[in-house]
């Protein structure tokens, strides 16, 4: 009887069968979003005022539309089933227009970037409406948080100034102020000690000689400078303040001028850029630039 040959081990698989797995039917990643933390904003409010998705985004961006009585500007926020969700009755599509923004820097603040930047005081608490405004505060723009945002700051001001600073998300009110700031004129209110010069007291003689060189025959750094306009703004025994009317000015020009006509600086303050004035608007506060306004 013959015996059955060996397999050869080479040709003997080696490898077990896969089980069988049963198909699982994927849930789509929305909904599972949507059980976890609602649905977006603008789905839920495009469904509840009848309109299209953008024309929803855009009355949230607009600040137009409330969660739960609570203003909410970002179309991709999400809402639970069980939150209100309110669509100003004053609501419109008009298109949100870049805003500019005026403030009067308190002594110790940054212009711009810095320790401690003056944009940390852009708080809605601190918002002023200028009381010459035509319509009054019902014609002031309607405060929204995106007015916050990409803000450019221009005509700085050093840290130991105060007085009228400029934010803007105007690229044209931006380029204006900053690359044609030689052609802007600038108003600062500077205040020197009223009863000692650099050397000796200040006498009538003395303030006038300085007021003369400050209008024309001073240099800065090397550079004759133009004639600017300067005169006795108030004086009392106990204060003495000058004004300034100049283009063109440079970070610490105004403290060299001082010191070569013989004063003691103690206090700058810009009061106006251009045509725009700062009026009455307090220290650290702010306040919207009407858009028909200009510098």
């Amino acid at each position: 009887m013959q015996r059955a040959p060996k397999p050869d081990p080479a040709s003997v698989s080696t490898s077990k069968p896969k089980p069988r797995t049963r198909p699982v039917k994927a849930t789509p990643a929305a909904n599972i979003a949507e059980q976890k933390v609602g649905e977006r904003l603008a789905k839920r409010l495009a469904a509840q005022a009848n309109c299209s998705r953008s024309e929803a985004e855009q009355y949230i961006e607009g600040g137009w539309v409330k969660v739960d009585g609570k203003v909410v500007e970002q179309a991709g926020a999400r809402v639970l089933a069980t939150q209100k969700v309110e669509l100003d009755a004053h609501a419109n599509l008009a298109t949100l227009e870049e805003v500019t923004l005026l403030m009067h820097k308190p002594v110790g603040y940054e212009s711009g970037d810095g320790r401690n930047p003056a944009l940390l005081l852009l708080d809605p608490a601190k918002q002023s409406v200028d009381p010459n405004l035509a319509g009054g505060a019902a014609a002031a723009p309607r405060f929204l948080q995106r007015h916050f945002s990409n803000l450019t700051p221009t005509t700085p001001l050093p840290l130991e100034a105060s007085g009228l600073i400029v934010f803007t998300q105007d690229f044209r009110i931006a380029r204006k102020l900053n690359d044609d700031a030689d052609r802007v004129e600038q108003e600062c209110m500077v205040q020197v000690d009223s009863k000692r010069a650099l050397q000796g007291p200040v006498t009538d003689e003395v303030l006038q000689t300085a007021i003369r060189r400050l209008c024309h025959g001073l240099s800065f750094n090397g550079i004759e400078l133009p004639p600017i306009k300067v005169s006795i703004a108030q004086q009392t025994p106990t204060e003495l303040w000058l004004r300034f009317a100049f283009k063109g000015i440079r970070p610490g020009q105004i403290p060299q001028m001082i010191e070569r006509v013989g004063l003691r600086l103690l206090a700058i303050k810009r009061i106006r850029i251009g045509r725009i004035p700062m009026g009455d608007l307090p220290v650290g506060h702010w306040r919207y630039l009407p858009s028909y306004k200009k510098f």
